[in-house]
């Protein structure tokens, strides 16, 4: 199964410069957040695939304006084609904002859900906007991981945690880290994953 994951930053290359042959095998479009509905939207009419999404902590107009053709999975799991994926997006809190959260707000949503972890015997990718704990975050405030995340991986042992808000060009230029059993993908720009 391939995997296209976006985030932060519309694609040139994707946007201005569609060749649909270089995407004919793309079975799944995850979004990690902070892009245009529009361009998610057209992703999906151009690609035939689902696109899953979870919000960036700039994504306040999707309420009166969300992605269409697309599904938000916001403190869901969803499983297509076998693979289990649990969207929680938002970015750690560093003022007023809807899609910014504290440490123990993001933790209790995890908490929320539990039961669902347990039937469903966990998941294969955890999606997020923002990045774990010291595992390719920043050192502001504003590009602060979330603890909660290494717990979450120290529990549930997914695949993959796939991310984004921390912008490869703002200086930390590593796409992808591992944690244990965990790889850790920066989805800025574009990125493709085969599972």
């Amino acid at each position: 199964m391939r995997i296209l994951v976006i985030s932060d930053e519309e694609s040139k290359y994707i946007w201005d410069h569609f060749e649909p042959k270089k995407f004919k095998d793309i079975n799944i479009i995850i979004s990690c957040g902070d892009l245009k509905a529009e361009y998610l939207s057209f992703l999906v009419s151009m690609i035939n695939a689902p696109l899953f999404y979870v919000h960036g902590n700039h994504d306040t107009k999707y309420k009166s304006d969300p992605p269409e053709g697309c599904e938000s999975i916001e403190d869901r799991i969803v499983t297509y084609n076998g693979i289990r994926i649990l969207g929680l997006g938002g970015s750690y809190r560093y003022s007023p904002g809807e899609y910014q959260f504290s440490e123990r707000q993001m933790s209790w949503r995890i908490t929320k859900l539990k039961l669902r972890l347990w039937l469903s015997n966990g998941v294969d990718i955890l999606v997020t906007h923002a990045p774990a704990y010291r595992i390719g975050d920043g050192d502001d405030l504003c590009h602060r991981g979330f603890e909660c995340f290494i717990e979450f991986m120290n529990q549930y042992n997914p695949r993959y945690l796939l991310h984004g808000h921390q912008h490869l060009n703002y200086g930390r230029n590593q796409r992808i880290h591992h944690y244990k059993k965990t790889e850790i993908i920066n989805a800025f720009g574009y990125h493709i994953i085969e599972i």
